[in-house]
């Protein structure tokens, strides 16, 4: 089983370097962590008195692993929750936040479980999660990364500029698709054409 840290070396390596794209709500980012994210914890690396592009350009690798270990991994209680489910979690909530959390309550809502969508892992969730691994763990992280990929075509359905995320020029998985599809088994992975027929009205 990898570690928290090994999983979380993954995230910044599939984030990849410094991007500043205008489409992208989080500004300024370096190996997924955002120049929001930086000053909501006041990481000055310039020392300037301002956090700014150049402290995030100045941001390490290392530095970003454990930012994703403590701020959102062990904070927001996902090393809690049952262990298949775990790296696509919190891969997810490098990417998306609470929302990653709210897809996994909506999940649990749809099997019958009593949780509120709030976005924040609490007794209720915790309990409810542990309860749907029970009987197939796998098959719960599966049904959680088919309903995260949902998450991305929704958005990309709603967000022209999004689809981008999505799909390729090349009309191919885009990263968004990919990466929801690497925490699932193969069986679950879209075929070319069923992906093509999912975006077909994007055309």
């Amino acid at each position: 089983m990898q570690s928290v840290r090994q999983i979380a070396e993954e995230i910044v390596a599939r984030e990849g370097g410094f991007v500043n794209d205008p489409d992208d709500s989080g500004g300024a980012t370096k190996y997924g962590v955002t120049i929001h994210t930086m000053r909501r914890l006041r990481l000055d690396l310039t020392r300037d008195g301002q956090i700014s592009e150049a402290d995030v350009r100045a941001l390490s690798r290392a530095q970003a692993v454990d930012i994703f270990i403590t701020h959102y991994f062990e904070r927001p209680r996902i090393a809690e929750i049952p262990s298949a489910l775990q790296p696509s979690l919190f891969d997810m909530y490098v990417n998306a936040g609470a929302n990653a959390v709210k897809i996994l309550q909506r999940l649990l809502q749809d099997m019958g479980f009593k949780v509120a969508v709030d976005g924040a892992i609490g007794p209720q969730t915790l309990a409810a999660a542990r309860k749907a691994a029970e009987t197939d763990e796998l098959a719960f992280r599966d049904a959680y990364g088919v309903a995260r990929r949902n998450y991305y075509f929704r958005i990309a359905d709603g967000r022209v500029a999004s689809r981008k995320y999505a799909r390729t020029r090349r009309g191919g998985k885009g990263g968004w698709i990919k990466r929801a599809e690497a925490f699932l088994s193969p069986q679950y992975h879209l075929t070319s054409t069923e992906f093509s027929r999912r975006v077909a009205a994007w055309a």
